[in-house]
């Protein structure tokens, strides 16, 4: 297998396909209309409870901006959530290149969308754990598997994939697409791809932190947490 080693890429990345899945909903009432103005027939493919808010903020314009990922990948959510992003079809928009004919092939074969944007951020595991009374198996429920899989594949295609990953950096970015007729830089994308693996660096030192000190035991055949 031969890796895929680019050379060169575009300055500017037009927003056309974002994807939205953010467990902190701040800024999102003013970031989503910020996006739709700045990125006119932008789609925003979203998820569970952000798919609910985008919803309630775009109100009638909802029917042509959000999409819900189910319905895109075909595929629909596994009971509580657990699965909802891992999908060749979005993993396929996240790391293909715009200029590598086999990737756009693919694209083609699947009928999928590049993605542009990932506006992502995890669960609050830190959060979590910090309450009285929280348990392992609380701990354990709290541990996000798609978001960090969308941050750093977002991330490492930062050659044309913006990931977002702060609600604090949505007026910048705002900003800028609204300069730029809904455009990215390459500085940016590669300002939030640093940003973006520090958060799931310090989310992944974080669960391996807690868990450290924690241990089970068996008990008459089972095993239970001590």
């Amino acid at each position: 297998m031969s890796l895929n080693i680019v050379t060169e890429t575009d300055n500017r990345v037009q927003i056309k396909n974002v994807l939205m899945s953010v467990s902190d909903k701040t800024g999102l009432e003013t970031f989503v209309p910020a996006l739709v103005s700045a990125c006119p027939g932008v789609k925003i493919y979203s998820t569970g409870g952000t798919y609910s808010k985008v919803r309630e903020i775009l109100g009638d314009a909802a029917a042509d901006t959000l999409v819900a990922v189910s319905d895109y990948t075909g595929q629909p959510e596994m009971q509580g959530g657990l699965v909802k992003t891992l999908d060749f079809k979005i993993y396929l928009g996240l790391l293909s290149e715009k200029y590598n004919d086999a990737h756009q092939a693919d694209l083609k074969r699947l009928s999928a969308q590049p993605i542009d944007m990932v506006v992502v951020n995890l669960y609050p595991f830190r959060q979590t754990v910090a309450k009285e009374g929280v348990t392992p198996e609380m701990a354990r429920t709290n541990i996000d598997i798609g978001g960090p899989c969308m941050v750093r594949a977002s991330a490492k295609n930062y050659l044309r994939v913006a990931s977002v990953t702060d609600p604090l950096d949505y007026a910048e970015i705002a900003g800028e697409l609204s300069a730029h007729g809904g455009t990215l830089g390459f500085d940016t994308r590669f300002r939030l791809m640093k940003k973006a693996f520090a958060h799931t660096a310090a989310y992944d030192t974080a669960i391996s932190e807690y868990f450290a000190g924690r241990a089970w035991k068996e008990v008459d055949g089972t095993y239970v947490q001590h």
